[in-house]
């Protein structure tokens, strides 16, 4: 059985992105009651979502996954009701509490229960199984035989999700205070600011010197002995099929629209491949895309080693030193003079990638000429400026609006 590719969606322009490279689902968050509340889907959003998913038959699950506190309770009812009279897919809950809350006031919709409610046996699974869920997300933590152990022997009914691609964290699934004792922001309920990806100096008391303190240090700028690297589980797929896990979630709803893009599209096109012909699957051909998004350094987690120390991103950084985001096709007039709104500067003599949906290696070209959008006269570049930024260039291939272009460094 091919798993379903479950992709993030931040915005409705987010989401409007993974359904176009090949996403069967994307998951969302409220705007109060997930763990990302910085993104923009509002409720308006989330409707036209849901609308633009169900009309391609795909669907939509929303993270409604904080730990809630009694003041709360009102308006996760509220919640509730709203989602499943929109008709989402699924509820993505943490809490036992917020579970109770969601059957009673969205009985039509299904509960998803959250990795961050550390599921990592079938004990657990079947626990929230028999108390309403359909859908287990399984802790990050645990390795392929662990998982095996679950997909083999759990009810029929039960499907059972995993993350294989996207930022983790330094904590157990997530569970994190760092960030309310350090910036007083909560990240059990939405507002993490991420201190894990901060520098860090490491002082100690030097022998017989009490009281001064001798720093301890990675290089210059301090050591990023919290922040993690990403998960990768591209090479993984065989084992993925094997095991019958019915949902492969990429993390990232805060990542951009040109890195859904980039990770959907190659792992669209890997799921694809391996069940046409999986004895001549070779997952090169799809890293190769796959490492043009900007990420951290790549790990497996635990996936295959559970004594695994090749987690940690000491240097820190999101670095991809040959590509970026070069912007979004909005319109295409005619001779295939594309406007596009821009993410980056863009010249004249560019190499630029266009993704065209549906196939793996994009569209090459170097910008031979550019127009001001208003004026319509040339220009040799454009740079980043005010919101929706816009220029016009000829792309001699079959181009819609939406669809995204790489600078090529």
């Amino acid at each position: 059985m091919k798993p379903e590719l479950l992709a993030p969606a931040g915005t409705y322009e987010k989401a409007k992105v993974a359904f176009l490279y090949g996403a069967d689902a994307v998951y969302a968050g409220t705007s109060k009651l997930s763990l990302r509340t910085r993104t923009e889907m509002e409720f308006d959003d989330l409707l036209e979502t849901v609308k633009l998913a169900h009309s391609f038959n795909k669907k939509v699950y929303v993270a409604m996954n904080i730990y809630a506190r009694d003041n709360e309770y009102e308006a996760i009812k509220n919640e509730a009701a709203r989602l499943d009279d929109m008709g989402v897919d699924g509820i993505i809950i943490s809490d036992g509490g917020i579970v109770d809350i969601v059957r009673e006031y969205a009985p039509n919709t299904d509960i998803h229960i959250s990795t961050q409610a550390n599921v990592t046996s079938l004990h657990a699974c079947n626990f929230w199984y028999r108390n309403g869920a359909k859908r287990i997300i399984l802790a990050r933590e645990l390795n392929k035989n662990e998982i095996k152990e679950i997909t083999m022997n759990k009810p029929n009914g039960m499907e059972i999700e995993m993350f294989v691609h996207g930022a983790i964290c330094y904590s157990y699934s997530g569970r994190c205070y760092l960030s309310d004792y350090m910036a007083g922001r909560n990240a059990n309920h939405g507002d993490c600011a991420q201190p894990c990806r901060w520098a860090y100096n490491l002082y100690v008391e030097e022998k017989g010197k009490p009281g001064e303190l001798m720093p301890v240090e990675y290089d210059e700028k301090g050591t990023y002995i919290f922040s993690s690297k990403d998960m990768c589980l591209m090479d993984e797929i065989p084992t993925l099929f094997e095991i019958g896990v019915d949902s492969l979630k990429i993390e990232g709803r805060l990542k951009t629209e040109y890195y859904v893009a980039t990770v959907v599209n190659a792992y669209r096109h890997a799921l694809d491949a391996y069940e046409k012909d999986p004895k001549n699957f070779n997952e090169a051909e799809f890293m190769f895309e796959l490492n043009k998004a900007k990420t951290r350094g790549l790990t497996k987690f635990y996936f295959d080693d559970k004594e695994n120390k090749d987690i940690q991103d000491y240097e820190g950084k999101q670095i991809n030193p040959d590509y970026e985001f070069g912007g979004i096709i909005t319109s295409v007039g005619i001779e295939k003079i594309a406007t596009v709104e821009i993410r980056n500067k863009l010249s004249v003599g560019d190499k630029l990638e266009v993704m065209i949906p549906n196939e793996l290696k994009p569209y090459e070209m170097t910008i031979e000429k550019l127009f001001d959008v208003e004026t319509g006269e040339e220009i040799e570049c454009v740079n980043p400026g005010v919101k929706e930024q816009k220029v016009k260039f000829k792309i001699d291939a079959n181009i819609k609006p939406g669809y995204i272009i790489r600078r090529c460094k």
